[in-house]
């Protein structure tokens, strides 16, 4: 009889995903009788990211079975879980896609979800989860597929358009403990009196109630963030380390409160999704200095400390003692452990709607908090969307349906049109001069001639 639940993870060799998946697999008492199959298309990370489990299983004794492939189809019969993990050469791209955006005047601080990157990462990724649903289809169409790639929106849609008869769901980590900051910030416990409701497109989510036993607890939150801004500012000054990703959220957080009358709950994402910080005022009154740009060298040294970590894991230099404090449980593996476990958790679910939100469509893909089990995610009841912030959301998520058409059909016209009604974008000229630019820098990787029947001249991968 098989071990159950089978975890497959497509992608193990994710910077962000691969060591906590492996940490609560092992450290879960409904997860550690199970199966992990860990997938990946480079076979040395594949076998890092193996050694390490075995010998975190090993230390723990524990019965888990371990699986290891290149090749996704020998071993996703019986899965009951399949995460979708995956990335091509992440840094290196998200940098060629904010450096090309840059010299057209769009400014990315992440560039992996909205924008030019948005639709550029998609073109890379999409065509490859859309071959793994097929798969899945075919050898283990009753499992759970959690789609775990940015643009997460992007791709979760597509699942549900082109795979409705597999069980999807899709996730991102920006909003996993949110709950406990914002506790902490208005000084609360995070327990059962505690109602925090966010809905939007994901990293794109705005809170529509914060309440601690029926008070309002959004103005001490604000006012936390607001007292952040002034150290955070001081900081900065004074030569503190600058990340594009954090570097001024508390203050545009607050800028962003008071001007729209709600706050974004993931800001590190949301700033770069309005045009209020693209640098493109002409008062010179803006409090808020434009976007940084995504640094990839940064991020390229992040992954590379991160893969010595795990070598020395494998060697003994690092025991595996000191790899249980250092990680722990992983959205992915949570969600998974909730589901299987029948826990009664709630999770922030990308899904469709389904009359969460009132004034949004049922079909609306959002992130959503929600009850789940193994019936798959029942979002929570919201208020109303604010108007105007409503209007975002649907222009963002009007972009994304495009990039998904225009990927799953390989259809250019379609990707310049998502690029075209993007947020980001301001001139039909520079899009397609953009357009261009990208194909010749990065047209192998987004399948250009065999999607798209566009040959780039001099394309570099």
């Amino acid at each position: 009889m098989a071990q159950q639940p089978k975890v497959v993870i497509v992608g193990a060799g994710s910077f962000f995903f691969g060591r906590k998946a492996i940490w609560q697999m092992v450290h879960s008492p409904h997860l550690r009788t199970g199966t992990l199959a860990l997938v990946d298309t480079d076979p040395s990370n594949l076998e890092r990211m193996r050694q390490l489990a075995v010998k975190v299983r090993d230390h723990h004794k524990v019965p888990l079975k371990i699986e290891a492939s290149t090749d996704r189809t020998e071993v996703l019969a019986d899965a009951d879980f399949v995460v979708l993990s995956f990335a091509e050469r992440n840094a290196h791209f998200r940098g060629v896609d904010c450096r090309v955006s840059e010299k057209y005047g769009i400014r990315m601080c992440s560039g992996d979800t909205i924008g030019p990157g948005g639709v550029f990462r998609s073109a890379r990724e999409l065509p490859h989860v859309l071959r793994i649903c097929a798969d899945i289809k075919k050898l283990c169409p009753k499992a759970w597929v959690i789609n775990y790639v940015n643009p997460t929106t992007v791709h979760g849609m597509a699942v549900r358009r082109y795979f409705p008869e597999l069980k999807s769901l899709a996730l991102c980590d920006a909003q996993w403990g949110l709950r406990r900051h914002w506790a902490e910030a208005a000084g609360v416990t995070d327990d059962e009196k505690l109602t925090i409701l966010t809905a939007g497109p994901n990293h794109f989510t705005w809170t529509l109630k914060a309440e601690y036993d029926g008070r309002d607890i959004l103005p001490k939150v604000v006012e936390h963030m607001r007292k952040a801004a002034d150290a955070d500012l001081n900081e900065q000054v004074d030569g503190g380390k600058r990340y594009a990703k954090g570097w001024l959220n508390n203050a545009i957080a607050v800028e962003l409160y008071e001007t729209l009358g709600t706050l974004p709950s993931v800001v590190s994402h949301t700033k770069e999704y309005v045009r209020y910080y693209q640098g493109l005022g002409r008062t010179g009154k803006d409090a808020i200095p434009p976007l940084m740009i995504f640094d990839s060298e940064s991020r390229a040294e992040m992954t590379a400390k991160a893969w010595q970590q795990v070598d020395d894991f494998i060697s003994g230099k690092l025991d595996i003692p000191t790899f249980d404090k250092t990680f722990g449980p992983d959205p992915a593996t949570d969600i998974i452990e909730g589901m299987w476990g029948n826990l009664g958790k709630r999770f922030f679910i990308n899904t469709a709607n389904r009359g969460a939100v009132p004034n949004m469509s049922d079909d609306a893909f959002i992130e959503l908090y929600s009850e789940l089990d193994m019936n798959g995610p029942r979002p929570l009841p919201c208020p109303p969307m604010p108007r105007g912030i409503r209007g975002l959301c649907e222009q963002i998520l009007d972009t994304h349906e495009l990039t998904a058409q225009a990927i799953h059909d390989g259809d250019m016209r379609m990707l310049r049109r998502a690029l075209v009604i993007d947020p980001l974008t301001s001139s039909i000229g520079d899009i397609d001069a953009l357009l261009q630019d990208m194909l010749e820098e990065q047209g192998d990787a987004i399948e250009a001639q065999e999607r798209y029947g566009i040959k780039p001249a001099g394309a570099v991968v």
